[in-house]
């Protein structure tokens, strides 16, 4: 089976690292036209353009900080600008922890910030790729969620866990308010992946445990979770929506 995106616009927030990283490459290599939002790493997403093209592939670095309205606003008129169109396909990759803190000592800066980058995001995004998809009657989105959504996280990282169980409930509720328009929305919960996410807010020795833990014996790499986006965003997965898949390795 060739799951193909060929004539797609597809907008990756938090492209330039990890997963989103892995997901704009392999979008670009069945055939959409990828745009990779940034915000930090512009060295990181200027070389995975520069990747893209090498394999023959489309792909523009976008810089904008994704919890912010003009910002995102700006994103997508970027987007049109240069490809000529708003996205048909959008994935709400854009995630932090910011730093563990347990609820009781997490200053509320914090708190907020978490909620802005991983959540707020989501809303600003999802918003503004519906006001051309709904004209259109058609469009996907995909939202990365987290195994942390339904085991509440690991030490520290309740505020990230909620913003991820939130999330699912936003997917499964925008979904059922855009499905007559033919929009699907759908979630991606992966479990535990060897990504610069892992290397900033976990510990090795925490991270061997957890490998410890998984029943396939092995932590995920971004790769296992980017085709399964690329299928969900097909027209393969035409009658997926309102649903999280999650890709843990049997935790």
């Amino acid at each position: 089976m060739d799951v193909r995106l060929d004539g797609k616009i597809m907008l990756v927030t938090g492209a330039s690292l990890g997963i989103g990283r892995a997901i704009a490459a392999f979008a670009a290599e069945s055939g959409a036209r990828v745009a990779a939002n940034y915000y930090s790493s512009a060295d990181q997403a200027d070389s995975l353009v520069d990747e893209v093209a090498e394999k023959g592939g489309e792909c523009i670095a976008v810089r904008a900080d994704v919890s912010q309205e003009e910002d995102v606003a700006w994103m997508f008129d970027e987007v049109k600008e240069r490809f000529g169109d708003y996205p048909d396909i959008l994935v709400n990759n854009a995630g932090s922890m910011i730093k563990r803190s347990p609820i009781s000592e997490m200053d509320v800066s914090v708190w907020d910030r978490v909620m802005e980058v991983n959540l707020r995001s989501v809303f600003l995004c999802s918003q503004k790729a519906l006001a051309s998809m709904i004209p259109k009657q058609e469009g996907v989105i995909i939202n990365i969620s987290s195994i942390a959504a339904y085991t509440g996280g690991g030490p520290g990282s309740g505020a990230y866990a909620a913003t991820k169980g939130a999330m699912n409930t936003l997917t499964v509720g925008m979904a059922r308010e855009v499905a007559g328009h033919n929009i699907r929305v759908v979630g991606v919960g992966p479990g535990v992946i060897d990504t610069p996410f892992h290397e900033k807010f976990t510990s090795k020795e925490r991270r061997e445990k957890f490998e410890g833990m998984i029943p396939l014996g092995r932590v995920g790499a971004p790769e296992d979770i980017a085709p399964l986006v690329i299928f969900l965003a097909s027209d393969y997965a035409s009658f997926a929506t309102g649903h999280c898949f999650y890709v843990t390795g049997g935790m």
